[in-house]
């Protein structure tokens, strides 16, 4: 029997999420036979939410299908990159028709990192007032806001100041606590969110270094960890923190690995073990 991945309210939503939530961007650029074996493996170990997102390629139209028979079983999240208001309705409306369903779970505006797009989203006109329309026409339940770099926790602080997002996404993995100015806005915003209730999404935990000028052997944007030791210890840094959630991996090959070693922690691992995989397996900053 394959074991349960443990729960936790996802902020204030009402919702008890796995830990663990289903990064669908695996679904990208795969058969729809693929994604249903990957469907299969997720449900096997309970996960219950979806993390998706329109720009993923395909991954809202393999999604469709299961979205069809299986959408009570999931919280259903997506986003969108767009920072108009027309856009962003635009976008929401067509992921509503890939997925095959009337409702989201959650909208996130996606990757709002950079100034002049924050600008643009959050004026006039812009993509929130998109969102907020569709919150209160009832197409989706929840509002959240994700992003990449180092300076991503301190713009979603900044996020959190102008509308009560109900979550919030950004990279979190060993190799970039040692940036000791991410780390400390990273701290920042965990705080703040659990003084709001927001929840605390994290992605790219088994991130081992950018590609460079190495062959790309998996379709992450990164290079992941695929040792299984490796995976249990940089997972395992992860979720032996209490209060976060971890996205999985953007590739359905390495996904069993992650979900395997998600179901075995049972502690944190010590700066030992952790200074032991950096220097293994060369461990590098995705965000510089």
């Amino acid at each position: 029997m394959t074991p349960a991945i443990p729960t936790l309210s996802f902020g204030r939503t009402g919702h008890e999420s796995t830990r663990v939530l289903f990064g669908a961007a695996a679904l990208g650029d795969v058969t729809q036979e693929q994604a249903d074996q990957t469907m299969e493996l997720v449900i096997s170990y309970g996960i219950n939410h979806i993390d998706t997102a329109r720009s993923y390629g395909d991954a809202e139209l393999r999604l469709g299908p299961w979205m069809e028979t299986h959408r009570d079983q999931f919280f259903l999240a997506t986003k969108t990159g767009e920072r108009t208001r027309e856009g962003a309705t635009r976008e929401i409306g067509e992921s509503l028709e890939r997925l095959r369903t009337d409702h989201l779970d959650l909208i996130q505006l996606h990757n709002l990192v950079e100034a002049d797009e924050w600008e643009t989203a959050f004026a006039p006109g812009g993509a929130l007032e998109a969102v907020v329309e569709a919150k209160e026409q009832g197409l989706v339940s929840h509002i959240g806001v994700t992003g990449h770099g180092v300076t991503v926790a301190a713009q979603h602080l900044r996020s959190l100041e102008q509308y009560p997002f109900d979550s919030v996404l950004l990279p979190y993995n060993f190799a970039m606590s040692n940036n000791t100015a991410y780390l400390d806005d990273f701290e920042q915003l965990v705080a703040v969110c659990a003084e709001r209730q927001v929840a605390v999404q994290t992605i790219k935990s088994i991130t081992r270094a950018p590609w460079g000028d190495r062959e790309q052997t998996a379709s992450t944007w990164y290079e992941p960890l695929t040792d299984s030791d490796a995976i249990d210890t940089a997972v395992a840094w992860v979720l032996g923190r209490e209060g976060l959630f971890l996205n999985t991996v953007g590739d359905v090959t390495i996904l069993p690995s992650v979900l395997a070693a998600a179901a075995k922690v049972s502690g944190r691992p010590d700066e030992q073990a952790m200074r032991s995989l950096e220097e293994s397996f060369g461990l590098q900053p995705l965000f510089t």
